[in-house]
């Protein structure tokens, strides 16, 4: 491998926390040479042989333009071995963590399963009994479409990944940030890539969910089994990050 063109950050999660808003904006950015697809779901592939990655096919995503190369996959902070393929690519790598209020994420992740056809069960059954499927998965206890809960649990992700990167290797920013306004988390971004400023731009809608009948509604109850399900879990990311939600 050409040390040369490693990839230089990864945008590695969470799902349905504003990284497709994140990438939409980056993309604007001259400094920046981003992926050729916002996903390119490298590091979770199973299907590679991991004692001899094809890197070359990983760079074929950014082609020949100058600047930092980076792209998001939200995935990645969740599925196993993912953040340990991306140290063994690149130990120096500048990670960045999008985070949304986790039982909003869990919820907007379960609308987007139903309104696809994967996902039939009501979001309460989904967080209750339907975490059970997670243990017939492979690899056991990931699953990439059920994961409504397991996804949220980001002091858990954000620990792991304190043991393979530097702290000043990791920023932590919030979806309702950015979307509310997005130049303090953009300006934040390209401090942290060590990019040059750019002028404010406005705000913007990137990717608004399908409105659809859902047969269901996030329930009271259903958000005080989250918050008691995340209680311990939050604790940990805000003594880690000082991000704290609900």
């Amino acid at each position: 491998m050409n040390r040369d063109r490693r990839v230089d950050f990864i945008v590695v999660g969470a799902q349905k926390a504003g990284t497709t808003a994140l990438f939409d904006f980056l993309s604007d950015d001259p400094a920046l040479a981003l992926s050729d697809v916002k996903e390119v779901h490298f590091f979770d592939d199973e299907t590679q042989d991991w004692s001899a990655p094809d890197y070359d096919a990983y760079h074929a995503h950014f082609g020949e333009r100058d600047g930092l190369r980076g792209e998001a996959t939200p995935i990645y902070a969740y599925w196993p071995n993912a953040l340990e393929r991306i140290r063994a690519y690149n130990p120096d790598a500048r990670l960045i963590l999008m985070l949304r209020d986790p039982v909003q994420r869990a919820w907007s992740h379960w609308r987007m399963e139903y309104s696809r056809g994967v996902e039939t069960h009501p979001f309460a059954w989904c967080i209750r009994e339907g975490r059970q499927r997670l243990f017939d998965a492979e690899p056991w206890g990931a699953h990439r479409e059920f994961s409504y809960v397991e996804r949220g649990f980001y002091g858990e992700q954000v620990e792991r990944l304190l043991t393979l990167f530097a702290r000043k290797q990791l920023l932590v920013l919030r979806a309702e940030d950015l979307r509310a306004d997005p130049n303090p988390s953009l300006a934040a971004v390209r401090e942290f890539l060590g990019a040059p400023q750019r002028p404010p731009i406005p705000a913007r809608e990137v990717h608004v969910g399908r409105e659809m009948d859902y047969g269901s509604d996030l329930a009271t109850s259903d958000i005080e089994h989250l918050r008691r399900v995340y209680a311990r879990d939050a604790e940990r990311l805000g003594d880690l990050t000082g991000v704290r939600f609900g």
